[in-house]
């Protein structure tokens, strides 16, 4: 459709689509099937050469799926997207894009835990070496930079540390070395826009948040358009160099009749294509759905989680808690800069008492669920040292944030008297 929609609570309506062409459906159709028929062998060859985009697989592309990356597009300020199977393949794919055996990207240590295990297990046996930094000193990432350096990474509001990362700082470091800075926009959809402050790719795990009902599997990359591939020949190889993995193709000049687009058509059409993790239609479908309500829930998710952290702050249990509004200093200074619509749903705290205060707030919960997940529309809470983070050691949880008795919740829409009602009963009982 050719309206350009500015606003998160129009785009989550409206961006992408208008109606069926054949059956003027108001709702998007789930587009279940595997492939698609090709008008003729011209069309067929022109659709695998890129002189024209279209449908081929649904491995590869999928029209339900394709409203989806439209959309999110449009939410994030950037010129396409790419829906995968999960968060875990959008973070391992964005980075698999342009990082290959012997290269490295720097990584801010302040990750959710399953990417950073991903980062530093499963990328080093595929020979990608990923370096952490304290994102509290941007220069971090500079004094780690090389020649072989493909991208910077970050997640804007890191789970569990809640410290919101350093966009445009560590975006200022890469860009003239030819640097892309790669985040993780998960825990912060409508509240923060990279793209506005300098990253050139995004992603999310659509799992959480954009979905918001805790149905469905998914992840999202998207590609800002902003950044300069071609002028980095060195740094970025997997771009500017013929790939033997599409005939040759030179993605920068491949795609010059498409659009700023490399970065993300190359995604598509390589890895993929090769790897397979592509979204369901179905999930897609799901996804579009939490979409519609998405801007509205970030706002009550926001509004809560505000008055859950002032009662958290003020109780004697409690020796510190982790959410932007209430941090001081440079994360601060970063959350007022960074978060223009709310802090978001997602915090921390410390229960005095340790490990055991925080199994027995755990167990102790009535109404906010136990479970491994956040952005759901319900409350939610975890111990992360023994759970999602359980796969680091000890100096890796406490660069990650993590203490031995730190609580991490995700605010839900319920009445905020209730959730905190239910937190007082749990804290009391400790």
């Amino acid at each position: 459709m050719s309206k350009t929609y500015t606003n998160p609570e129009t785009i989550g309506l409206h961006a992408g689509w208008r109606k069926d062409d054949n059956t003027n459906s108001v709702a998007v159709p789930i587009h279940q099937t595997t492939s698609y028929q090709f008008d003729n062998t011209d069309h067929a060859a022109n659709l695998f050469a890129l002189s024209e985009l279209g449908n081929i697989y649904s491995r590869i592309m999928n029209p339900t799926c394709a409203v989806l990356e439209d959309r999110i597009a449009a939410l994030e300020g950037g010129v396409g997207a790419l829906a995968v199977a999960s968060g875990q393949a959008a973070s391992a794919y964005a980075i698999q894009n342009i990082a290959k055996n012997g290269d490295n990207i720097v990584a801010s240590s302040h990750l959710y835990g399953g990417t950073y295990n991903q980062f530093k297990n499963v990328f080093s046996d595929m020979g990608i070496e990923v370096r952490f930094v304290d994102p509290s000193d941007p220069q971090n990432f500079a004094d780690a930079t090389d020649d072989k350096t493909r991208a910077y990474y970050g997640e804007v509001l890191p789970n569990p540390s809640f410290e919101v990362f350093p966009i445009s700082e560590v975006a200022d470091i890469g860009r003239p070395l030819g640097i892309p800075l790669i985040v993780d926009n998960t825990a912060a959809p409508v509240i923060c826009k990279p793209f506005d402050h300098g990253a050139a790719v995004v992603i999310h795990s659509t799992t959480k948040f954009i979905g918001g009902h805790g149905t469905s599997i998914g992840g999202i990359i998207v590609d800002s358009g902003n950044f300069d591939w071609e002028a980095f020949p060195e740094r970025q190889p997997a771009l500017n160099n013929p790939d033997p993995s599409y005939a040759g193709a030179v993605w920068t000049e491949a795609v010059k009749p498409l659009g700023p687009i490399a970065y993300i058509l190359k995604a598509r059409t390589t890895i993929l294509r090769d790897m397979g993790a592509a979204m369901s239609p179905f999930n897609a479908f799901m996804f579009i759905q939490g979409l519609e309500t998405l801007a509205l829930r970030m706002r009550e998710h926001s509004s809560n989680a505000q008055k859950v952290s002032e009662y958290l702050s003020s109780h004697d249990s409690v020796e510190r808690v982790a959410y932007p509004s209430q941090m001081d200093g440079y994360a601060k200074d970063r959350a007022d800069k960074y978060l223009s619509k709310g802090n978001g749903a997602l915090m921390g705290f410390e229960i005095k008492g340790g490990v055991e205060a925080g199994k027995k707030f755990i167990d102790a919960l009535e109404m906010l669920y136990h479970v491994a997940n956040i952005g759901d529309s319900r409350s939610l809470a975890i111990h992360p040292a023994s759970t999602t983070h359980s796969q680091l050691n000890e100096e890796e949880l406490l660069s990650a944030g993590v203490t031995p008795g730190y609580v991490r919740l995700s605010i839900g829409l319920e009445h905020v008297d209730d959730i905190i009602a239910d937190i007082d009963q749990a804290l009391a009982k400790i």
